[in-house]
């Protein structure tokens, strides 16, 4: 991997954590409104699938190191294996497929299509097994706390996201030539 490449795994991992502070706990749920869903989409646009997956890990295993960078400002592994931590393991495995299925070229369209029909039930499902587990809730119940609240939210964040991805990665296209 190159220094560009390095660059730009270090400024989403940045990006990351930053975005996980801007929260908002609803009182209903432990789960968050956070901005951190823009970042999750807008590195499986602007990376490759391989870069997108190592952002996601480097970012987890900092987290779990007890850095606090995960939505709310916590850290350490507790957070991995509470209530939320699907979320963080349906990002894990969301981003690098969104990465893949995005195409080759920047398309808003696309992009969004890839973000709510492919990255959004990805992530649900990682979210909703965690909160149904933990905190011993029946199916439509963790719907209600994990999925439905989020989804109108979540589709236009896909949607911030998919704009400012294929925006970026035309800059990137025009620097390299």
């Amino acid at each position: 991997m190159n220094t560009r490449v390095l660059t730009k795994i270090a400024i989403c991992v940045a990006l990351l954590s930053v975005s996980a502070y801007i929260s908002i706990p609803l009182p209903f749920t432990a789960a968050m409104l956070t901005a951190l869903t823009v970042v999750v989409n807008l590195v499986a646009f602007v990376l490759t699938p391989k870069q997108a997956f190592l952002t996601l890990a480097v970012y987890i295993l900092l987290g779990t190191a007890g850095l606090p960078i995960f939505v709310g400002g916590m850290g350490g592994p507790g957070k991995l294996f509470g209530p939320t931590g699907g979320f963080i393991f349906g990002y894990l495995l969301a981003v690098p497929l969104m990465s893949l299925l995005k195409g080759k070229t920047p398309d808003f369209k696309r992009y969004m299509a890839v973000a709510v029909f492919i990255g959004m039930p990805v992530i649900y499902i990682g979210g909703s097994i965690s909160m149904c587990l933990v905190q011993n809730l029946d199916i439509f119940s963790t719907l209600v706390v994990a999925v439905f609240p989020f989804i109108i939210g979540d589709i236009v964040k896909s949607g911030i996201a998919a704009y400012l991805g294929v925006k970026l990665n035309k800059i990137f296209a025009s620097q390299r030539g």
